[in-house]
């Protein structure tokens, strides 16, 4: 797994600013003033940064920029980064702060002048992220990050709020590298044992073998992997933290997708390594719920297949039985996703009697053309359920937009062959989609379909990542939980 940062919390300590080796970073707010600690570094520094402060261009600073002094006059350090960031910023500008911070510093060691700043914890937390690099499969040795130290007023209780920042923050790198991981290395099998490995923490999980599948009646997920060479898994996994039904997290997790026998154009096929982000995520947030002990009961289900063009793949005009006893037309064996999650959202249902559930997928490339790469597309049955998460989403930063559900769209599934197609049609590609998995959702139970196309991967940096996998869901999903699934500690 990619290394995070490391970083820790200290008191401040103004004497040792002179003889930080690696970059000197401190805070100071829109309006210019300097705390105490910036005066001594400005002293160290010779005025240099109270030149920066009283320079024009500091009024058109924005919070987060950074404004670089290389080799300091009187330091030992190679630079000092002043970041603009108030005394009291949200949560989000301080992780969008520390993540700028991050691209600035690049590999260096940090130290970090918060004083007084609110959410040191929350800043780290940014630095660590954005400090992200896919390098595992690099021939290159990988010069490795160099370790942060925050000096704060109440560095306990930063050191204390690290522990559930960390714990995020390591659930968005295993996304992340599950979904910048190559078909050829996370194969369905690779993918099962990472996710066994989360047994270390903690994590009950469960693997179910193509045997077990069949004797499940899973015909949709089995049809989408039948011209592979890689075994069509199910795993399950379950953190009993808290008490009650569980919350279910249900990820599609297709290794590779061809499009099949519709197979897809060959330009931009090489992204289809990522149309196991749901799945990615749902690993994520389980990971992230096992480090930071969440009182609360969860199981991530995800359905692990490649989709594969082969004399015995799955064609078009195929008629599958789901486990539900639903059939199937598979009109284009493209919009294979659905099929994969069909099967295991009902199984979550009958084995693990959840209170809710919330499936997610890099389902169609219909969501992105709606919504682009800024918002996710959510679906619900349960309005109170899916405000809840929008709510989540929202606090964390992380776009998402409720798109409708109706009779209408439903209606364009209909098969003159079997009681449902996989297909609608071009119009309104997501929302079909969505109904369709709604076919397998049981009436009384509260439902979230995300359809994580636009977002899981971008090719473009982000607030806080790089180019590339962004782990978007892990933190939403991880504060839906603590906000309303955890049971209170003893």
């Amino acid at each position: 797994m990619t290394e995070l940062r490391a970083f820790s919390f200290a008191p401040v300590d103004l004497d040792a600013l002179a003889e930080a080796e690696g970059r000197v970073a401190v805070l100071i707010p829109e309006e210019g003033t300097l705390s105490p600690g910036v005066r001594r570094l400005n002293r160290l520094t010779k005025g240099a940064v109270a030149r920066v402060v009283e320079d024009a261009s500091w009024a058109k600073k924005k919070s987060g920029d950074v404004v670089t002094l290389a080799f300091p006059a009187g330091m030992k350090a190679e630079a000092v980064d002043i970041v603009v960031l108030e005394r009291r910023p949200s949560v989000i500008e301080a992780r969008k702060a520390g993540a700028k911070l991050a691209k600035s510093a690049g590999k260096s060691a940090l130290t970090v002048l918060c004083e007084n700043v609110k959410h040191p914890a929350e800043f780290a937390m940014g630095l660590a992220l954005r400090g992200y690099d896919f390098a595992v499969r690099k021939s290159a040795e990988v010069e490795p990050l160099g370790a942060a130290l925050v000096m704060c007023k109440d560095h306990e209780q930063a050191e204390d709020a690290a522990t559930s920042t960390r714990a995020v923050a390591e659930g968005v790198v295993f996304t992340r590298d599950l979904v910048s991981e190559p078909a050829n290395v996370l194969t369905t099998t690779e993918f099962a044992n990472r996710l066994v490995a989360l047994e270390d923490l903690g994590v009950e999980v469960e693997v179910l073998e193509e045997d077990k599948l069949t004797e499940l009646g899973m015909g949709a997920l089995l049809g989408v992997g039948m011209g592979s060479a890689m075994p069509s898994k199910v795993v399950i996994m379950r953190w009993n933290g808290g008490e009650g039904e569980p919350l279910a997290l249900v990820g599609k997790g297709v290794v590779f997708d061809t499009g099949g026998i519709s197979l897809k154009p060959a330009p931009g096929m090489e992204d289809m390594t990522m149309d196991m982000g749901g799945a990615g995520v749902v690993s994520g947030v389980m990971k992230t719920l096992a480090l930071r002990k969440a009182k609360a009961n969860v199981v991530g289900l995800v359905g692990l297949v490649e989709n594969m063009p082969s004399s015995t793949a799955q064609r078009p005009g195929d008629i599958v039985t789901s486990m539900k006893g639903d059939t199937i037309e598979v009109l284009n064996t493209d919009a294979e996703g659905r099929l994969v999650l069909a099967d295991v959202m009902w199984h979550a249902q009958i084995s693990e009697k959840p209170r809710a559930m919330i499936d997610l997928a890099t389902l169609t490339g219909a969501v992105i053309v709606a919504l682009g790469h800024d918002n996710a597309g959510v679906f619900s049955n349960n309005t109170g359920f899916a405000n809840d998460f929008l709510k989540a989403a929202k606090a964390e930063g992380e776009g998402a937009w409720q798109l409708p559900l109706a009779q209408v769209y439903d209606d364009l599934l209909k098969s003159a062959k079997a009681d449902i197609k996989n297909i609608g049609g071009r119009a309104a590609g997501s929302i079909t989609a969505a109904q369709f998995l709604q076919r397998f959702v049981k009436d009384d139970l509260p439902w979230i379909h995300l359809d994580i196309a636009g977002v899981a991967q971008d090719t473009k940096e982000t607030a806080l990542a790089p180019k590339g996998a962004t782990g978007w869901g892990v933190m939403a999903l991880d504060r839906l939980v603590r906000d309303t699934f955890e049971t209170e500690a003893d």
